[in-house]
């Protein structure tokens, strides 16, 4: 098998214990499709010189002054027409060379000038070559293809050539394969063109197997893609003609050179083990600058307290391709920028020292580094199981050195404040002297974010740097200070001091450099030097060819936040001190990162891409809070620890972020929801300097609670500064609110709903209650001048003020508050209600007025169900969504389209995400309905409301905002007409930061809520699970390829393990950790597990 450049890789294919099947036992594999050209038959030469024939005779005639450039196999060929349907090869290679021909008809006649008819006389000649020439074949193909069949294996082929019949008559190879899926029959069909994965689920289909069954062979770089998006059990790249590389880069599992390097015992373990394994790994192959900085937000290693992007070590911050960002978990600093006239003021998460920094240099040479030296092999990989980031490299610098680096990098989950590399070097044609400069770097500045750049970005400002004292180490292992490492070396311990400008906090590393050979300690020439901001080793070595010498840089950090140390600068020298080799802070990360697992892994059986990306997005949400990381006094953020985006700012994304903590490591979710308590004070301070009771919580909050929303927005495509009226967004109080209270009745926490969440409940109601005005004329309580979550509608169109009247989400869920509220002081003890009414002046009579507005709330409702957006939507104009998405393409952020365009976006019925249908999300259906009902409104059945307003507003809504996927998947399981819906709206949201498709966000910072709201889907909507009291519900609907949901949640003090197959559960209770069955009922309906 060969590695991304050709190098022996039957080391990909593990030992490991798997019982191997003898000669006659069935395998797991049970099917196989086949790529004709290039994969079973040799035909890329005579497609070509068809091709070339055909085409040179229409650039004879249409040449200019008679010069005719020539049809060439790599500029034409390969990127043009290879590949493709015929048709579309023609048009393609066409337009390349200005040719503009019209389409014409399939049954076109060869001389025909149209591209139906050049693709037609292509055939004729191709045809004919064949008959003249023959066919070459690929023997090891065909005897791979032989084994199969001995196996029982079912062999198909699929091929959008349109002669792949006449080939494999022509060959006598009709009779090898069960089925075949060739150009005719999927032209016909209206069948995708490769990456589009529809001749292999065909093929598939008409084996009678699933995809994930089955191995599917393919030579051509968009046809092992196809592979990867059709579910395929293995996809298995040959490098006939695509580079090794190409191939694993765009899906391919294996590649090889010729189908004799693979084995039906290679087969074996790779359907048994290795492919399991897989899920766990996010890798990447080749070196794209394009793509580098979402790769690093991707690959981020963090424990919660901090995260590291996953940079090269090699490179600091370098234009739009590099970005090595460190972020300490609620560090923040406020500067003022001048920007186009305006001064403007954030609150912004802080990147802090870089302490990747490794430069390498052989002989003095150039860095060995990927933009700056010849690449011949480049891999990062994401271990997600274990949370380490690996990385292989093999570069050539300008005077011919070879070195492959290969890297392993953690931020320990088992010391948060500890972060550790081992990075290897090998030199591969020389031996010779090197040297490795590592750095400790203070003197970054905040440059994640292109919009942001022109803001004042320098957050440091230097203390100290330098080496630890040699004496004072020396010393404390004389005296025999435990702490210490024995085999230490007394002076190769760096530190860097620096503080934030603003905020003033502290930032203390420490870092301590170890080097080994034949896993012996040797010790390097070693120098140092300081500058402000910044400390350097430079270590000098002397490397034999073929060998490889290991450097450990590991880096202890503290700050001098009141949640982290008072004395900062001993801590991180301390815990440096002590701090143990690489390999055993390996382990003893592992250990609790499988404990984490152990809770927190949803395994899907059947679904390669959902399983690797749930596993992914469980991981992310780890990496930015965990139970080691509740001594940070911090909320839920928008983006993790993953970039600046967002500022790191804490918005309403815990709304969806909660749940995952909630069923999962509910310790968290606790600590969040404190991080709120510990702010309810400012929050009393914004509502009353808007004359209002109670408490306001702000849209954006940061490091103190005050008020972090923007007033002016630069739009960059009209280049206009527009009114930022977000921070009117005051429904993130009922999304406070509405975590306290899931918090609560999923863990039954009396003693934090009865000392912290009732009071915050309290004065959250105590603002709804003064905010909403009572008008006698229609009797009902309106609320004015708020934004809901759709954005695009901030004021009316003809209004200077901001804001809009009766939100029906806002509306909806502010009666339902109220509503929880008075229900739950009710039913706290009179000792917690005493306290209430002592420390808040708290007066019962306020649950009469908070009922009465629950019952008179003004919600804008149609007769026919349709509930409107805000007072004033239905007088809105309609948006030409078609005309839109012909001339833009991506409409997601269509308001800055709008306003490009000159024209407000609060002039069209035209939303970002959803507003309305929010509520559906939050609540069921019935719930809906039934707080409507309290209301006085007459809703009909439940469900049919639903689909009145999803059927309303999914056409109007432009998906700004990657949670409106996960919303309209979540309702989308109330509505059986939808289910395929859900499934589709799902996939949107797994993909969205996997593969950025917003369009270069995911680079600034993953989506936090995104990812924790597909894992809901999982539990709530495939899985079906309504949580009760004393009870569990359960109405599965897996999707079609899936034959197991499996996972664990922690439930009222009940930790359950549930595995959902398409027609049965399976329910055990973990108690001091053993499984226990546990009945479940089935009525037809659902699925009950009692809890009693």
């Amino acid at each position: 098998m060969l590695g991304r450049q050709g190098k022996p890789l039957l080391d990909s294919l593990p030992t490991v214990s798997v019982c191997l099947r003898s000669e006659g036992d069935e395998m797991e594999c049970k099917g196989a499709v086949f790529d004709l050209d290039g994969v079973i038959a040799a035909t890329d030469e005579l497609h070509f010189a068809a091709w070339k024939q055909t085409f040179e005779e229409v650039l004879h005639n249409h040449s200019r002054q008679g010069q005719v450039r020539e049809f060439t196999y790599d500029e034409d060929y390969k990127p043009l027409v290879d590949d493709r349907p015929r048709y579309q090869g023609v048009k393609a290679f066409l337009e390349s060379r200005d040719i503009n021909l019209p389409f014409g008809s399939p049954s076109d006649p060869p001389e025909h000038s149209t591209i139906c008819g050049i693709g037609n006389r292509k055939n004729i000649t191709f045809r004919k070559l064949v008959r003249d020439e023959g066919v070459k074949l690929y023997d090891s193909t065909l005897a791979f293809i032989h084994l199969l069949h001995e196996r029982g294996v079912k062999v198909g082929v699929a091929s959008f050539s349109k002669n792949s019949r006449y080939i494999l008559q022509e060959t006598g190879l009709s009779h090898l394969f069960e089925a075949v899926v060739e150009g005719v029959a999927s032209s016909e069909m209206g069948l995708g063109a490769k990456p589009n994965p529809d001749i292999y689920l065909l093929a598939a289909e008409r084996l009678g197997l699933d995809p994930y069954d089955c191995i599917m062979v393919e030579d051509s770089d968009s046809g092992v893609e196809a592979g990867k998006n059709g579910n395929y059990g293995l996809v298995l790249g040959i490098a006939h003609t695509a580079s090794a590389q190409s191939l694993y880069s765009r899906g391919a599992d294996i590649v090889v050179a010729d189908m004799s390097e693979l084995s039906l015992e290679n087969l074996d373990i790779w359907f048994a083990d290795t492919r399991h394994k897989e899920a766990w790994s996010l890798r990447y192959y080749g070196f794209n600058p394009s793509e580098e900085r979402l790769r690093e937000a991707l690959t981020t290693v963090g424990n919660g307290y901090f995260g590291t992007r996953g940079a090269y070590e090699g490179e600091g911050i370098r234009g739009n391709t590099h970005y090595p960002g460190t972020y300490i978990a609620g560090l923040f600093n406020r500067l003022g920028s001048e920007v186009h006239g305006k001064t403007i003021y954030n609150n912004d998460f802080v990147n802090c020292p870089n302490w990747l920094a490794i430069e390498l240099r052989v002989e003095n040479g150039t860095p060995l580094r990927p933009l700056d030296c010849e690449i011949l092999d480049y891999t990062q990989h994401l271990d997600i199981r274990n949370a380490v980031l690996l990385r292989e490299l093999t570069l050539r610098d300008r005077a011919g050195h070879i070195t492959t680096i290969r890297s392993r990098r953690i931020a320990s989950m088992d010391q948060v404040h500890i972060g550790a590399i081992e990075y290897t070097i090998t030199p591969q044609n020389y031996s010779g002297t090197v040297t490795l400069r590592s750095r400790l770097d203070g003197s970054v500045f905040n440059y994640g974010v292109q919009r942001y750049r022109e803001l004042n970005s320098k957050h440091l400002e230097p203390i100290e740097s330098g080496e630890v004292a040699a004496a004072k180490v020396a010393a404390r292992k004389e005296s025999g200070d435990a702490s210490v490492d024995a085999g230490q070396a007394p002076d190769n311990q760096v530190y860097l001091h620096v503080r934030t400008t603003q905020s003033h906090i502290k930032i203390c590393m420490n870092s301590i450099s170890r080097f080994t050979h034949d896993n012996e300690r040797f010790f390097p020439d070693r120098q140092v030097t300081t500058e402000p901001g910044l400390v350097t080793e430079l270590f000098t070595l002397e490397l034999e060819q073929g060998h490889s010498y290991t450097y450990e840089k590991t880096m202890g950090l503290f700050t001098s936040a009141a949640w982290d140390s008072d004395a900062p600068e001993q801590a991180a020298r301390e815990v440096i001190d002590a701090v143990a080799p690489f390999e055993l802070l390996l382990e003893r990360h592992i250990a609790v990162w499988t404990e984490y697992w152990n809770h927190a892994d949803f395994v899907i059986e059947g679904d390669r891409f959902a399983q690797k990306a749930i596993r992914l997005h469980a991981y992310h949400l780890l990496t930015t809070a965990n139970p080691k990381s509740t001594f940070v006094d911090w909320g839920l953020p928008a983006r993790g620890l993953h970039g600046e985006a967002y500022r790191g700012h804490i918005f309403w994304d815990e709304l969806f972020i909660s749940p995952f903590y909630n069923l999962h490591f509910p310790v968290v979710t606790r600590n969040h929801l404190m991080y709120r308590y510990r702010r309810l004070e400012a929050a009393r301070r914004i509502a009353q300097e808007e004359q209002f009771s109670g408490a306001l919580y702000p849209w954006q909050s940061a490091d103190d609670g005050s008020r972090d929303s923007q007033t002016l927005h630069y739009n960059p495509n009209s280049g206009e500064w527009d009114r930022d009226l977000t921070f009117l967004q005051r429904h993130i109080n009922i999304a406070v609110a509405y975590n306290i209270w899931e918090y609560f009745y999923t863990t039954n926490d009396e003693e934090f709903m009865n000392s912290y969440g009732l009071e915050m409940l309290l004065e959250i109601a105590r603002f709804w209650a003064d905010i909403a005005e009572f008008e006698k004329q229609d009797g009902r309580y309106h609320i004015r001048k708020v934004v809901g979550p759709d954005e695009f509608h901030t004021q009316y169109p003809e209004s200077e003020d901001g804001g809009l009247d009766d939100n029906a989400y806002t509306n909806i869920m502010t009666a339902w508050l109220l509503h929880k509220t008075v229900a739950t002081y009710k039913h706290r003890p009179e000792a917690v209600q005493q306290d209430m009414r002592t420390r808040l002046s708290f007066e019962e009579r306020e649950l009469e007025l908070w009922d009465d507005i629950v019952h008179k709330m003004y919600v804008p409702i149609r007769e026919d169900g349709l509930i409107e957006q805000f007072a004033g939507w239905m007088d809105l104009d309609e948006l030409n969504w078609n005309e839109y998405r012909t001339k833009y393409g991506n409409i997601r952020r269509l308001d800055r389209i709008l306003k490009a365009e000159g024209v407000s976006p609060n002039r069209y019925k035209a939303i970002k995400q959803a507003d309305v249908l929010q509520c559906f999300s939050m609540l069921s259906p019935g719930q809906v309905s039934n707080i409507l009902g309290l209301m006085g409104y007459e809703t009909g059945e439940p469900r049919q409301l639903l689909e009145t307003n999803y059927d309303y507003y999914t056409a109007r809504t432009s998906h700004g905002s990657t949670l409106s996927y996960v919303v309209h998947s979540s309702i989308s399981n109330y509505l059986a007409t939808h289910r395929q819906d859900k499934w589709n709206w799902f996939l949107e949201a797994l993909r969205s930061d996997m593969y950025d498709t917003q369009g270069g966000t995911t680079m600034e910072g993953i989506h936090c809520g995104v990812m924790a709201g597909t894992i809901e889907i999982l539990f709530k909507g495939f899985a079906g699970v309504n949580l009760y009291k004393d009870k569990i519900e359960l109405n599965p609907h897996l999707p079609g390829s899936w034959r197991k949901l499996s996972f664990k949640i922690t439930h009222r003090g009940t930790t359950l393990v549930l595995d959902i197959l398409p027609d049965k559960i399976y329910a055990t209770r973990l108690i001091d950790g053993r499984e226990e069955p546990m009945g479940c009922t089935d009525d037809g309906s659902c699925y009950t597990i009692s809890l009693r």
